[in-house]
């Protein structure tokens, strides 16, 4: 395995493990690449790739303890703080959906942003984009088709009989939106 794909897999979740214990976002960016740093340099030391989740918490946790002793900061953690931590930051539908939003085409993808999470009506995103209002409907409705779609191809999610996606989110390891 290579420092880019565990960068990829796992960098967003060490950023929020290292944010939700400096509290500051600059510092949470320099300790990420810290970490990043001893990942890279150490990776030939790793004995079992399916183990790289918890050694890269590792790695981040002593990370976040030496920034606090180099500051002469006072923070008491314990074990269960870290694997917390760690728990929270599962692969949820949520992280595929955003794969899967980011990868519909523009045109599918502003029409359906605009309805679906700006909450705007159909009628003001045909004005807004200055498309007929069939048009957006369509793209609207096609997007949402996409994205269907995007959790079958991705999670071997299927549409049972009444138009629902049933399945379970793989791994992110295993997930091909997300790896």
């Amino acid at each position: 395995m290579k420092t880019q794909d565990i960068w990829k897999l796992h960098a967003d979740d060490i950023k929020y493990f290292i944010l939700s214990k400096v509290k500051d976002a600059t510092i949470a960016e320099d300790l990420l690449q810290e970490t990043f740093i001893k990942v890279h340099t150490k990776l030939d030391t790793l004995k079992a790739d399916g183990k790289v989740k918890s050694w890269i918490f590792t790695i981040a946790r002593h990370t976040v303890l030496d920034y606090f002793k180099t500051k002469k900061l006072v923070y008491e953690t314990t074990d269960e703080d870290f694997i917390f931590e760690e728990q929270k930051l599962e692969h949820t539908e949520a992280d595929c959906l955003d794969g899967i939003i980011k990868s519909l085409p523009k045109k599918y993808r502003d029409p359906l942003f605009l309805s679906d999470i700006k909450g705007l009506k159909q009628s003001q995103i045909a004005e807004q984009l200055d498309l007929p209002l069939p048009t957006v409907k369509s793209q609207i409705q096609r997007g949402r088709k996409m994205i269907a779609q995007g959790f079958v191809d991705c999670c071997d999610f299927v549409i049972n009989d009444e138009g629902y996606l049933v399945g379970e989110i793989k791994d992110k390891a295993d997930c091909k939106m997300c790896h």
